[in-house]
């Protein structure tokens, strides 16, 4: 997104709206506004009467004014107004994605169901903020999260059941959990050292019958063809998700995890240059509470990955295969 915000250069009017209209291949038309009280807008010009299907789906959102005014003859507007000015990053977002979801609509009704949708998916983002940016290590640490969970949903029946299976969000020992399989996920950035931070005894002990220590080297490298930023690979898999359910526990675990989609989360761009997987054993190096001593606890430790390489095994163990075309 570029640095300069849409309403910077929208003067304030006395009364009534000033408006600039937005780019975009659209059925309608789509403009940035203020209004008399320097608030920031968004309007999505239809033709005809939508009255009863705006009250039919309308969406209340935290911190966003949703109104279906009238407008020009033969003419009403849907307007968005962010009631804070603390939000307009986030706002921003809304609308942006906003335009371009228009862009598959071909008249005012279709638009309107746009519109109103992508509002629903957005309100669980705008109602979880929490105005706090994730550190970088929490954008390397979410980036391989979703980076398995892509994978993932190449191996399961359904996407939906590849959502489901990513507990890291719901505070679960391991970040994911499938069938009777337990699987952790680490990054490590392409300047690391090849150890992995541990952060707690239980991370590494399990009540399922297969345990895996998933790794994955970032390297920032924004110019390869491959790169991607978390809000690359956040949209690579909602793309993945044509169930709405799906979609709402997905959107969910972002929150929980403290994502928002923001312009932030644009850059890095990472490749992931090395993978590697590690099956949990008996022996495996690690502290883990069944074996703490009496009174020991939120033990956090490194683990070097020279240590640990007689436990690696093929990407596909994971899944209960031992093709090493996974590997």
């Amino acid at each position: 997104m570029p640095d300069a915000s849409p309403w910077d250069d929208i003067a304030v009017p006395d009364i009534d709206l000033n408006v600039r209209q937005a780019a975009g291949k659209m059925a309608v038309a789509c403009f940035w506004g203020r209004d008399a009280n320097g608030a920031c807008l968004f309007i999505v010009e239809l033709d005809g009467d939508h009255t009863m299907q705006y009250r039919k789906h309308v969406v209340t959102v935290h911190g966003i004014d949703v109104d279906l005014r009238a407008g020009r003859p033969g003419q009403q507007r849907l307007i968005l107004t962010l009631e804070k000015q603390v939000d307009r990053d986030l706002f921003e977002s809304l609308c942006r994605t906003l335009t371009s979801a228009l862009q598959y609509a071909n008249d005012s009704s279709s638009s309107l169901a746009v519109a109103l949708a992508h509002i629903r998916r957005w309100k669980t983002f705008l109602s979880g903020r929490s105005g706090q940016r994730l550190s970088i290590e929490e954008v390397w640490g979410l980036f391989a999260e979703l980076t398995f969970l892509l994978e993932l949903m190449d191996r399961l029946q359904s996407t939906g059941a590849a959502v489901e299976a990513w507990l890291g969000p719901e505070k679960s020992h391991q970040d994911f959990i499938f069938g009777n399989t337990a699987i952790e996920i680490k990054s490590l950035s392409g300047a690391e050292r090849s150890t992995v931070r541990i952060s707690s005894e239980d991370q590494l002990e399990s009540l399922n019958d297969d345990l895996f220590l998933r790794i994955y080297r970032l390297s920032n490298l924004r110019e390869a063809s491959a790169a991607q930023s978390l809000n690359d690979l956040v949209a690579a898999v909602q793309a993945r998700l044509g169930d709405a359910k799906a979609v709402e526990a997905f959107d969910r675990k972002l929150v929980a995890n403290g994502y928002a989609p923001l312009p932030d989360y644009d850059e890095p761009r990472f490749v992931v240059s090395e993978v590697w997987s590690f099956r949990v054993e008996e022996s495996f190096p690690c502290l883990i509470r069944s074996r703490l001593p009496t009174g020991v606890t939120k033990v956090a430790y490194d683990i070097k990955l020279e240590a640990i390489a007689s436990f690696t095994c093929d990407n596909g163990a994971i899944y209960g295969g031992t093709d090493g075309t996974d590997a």
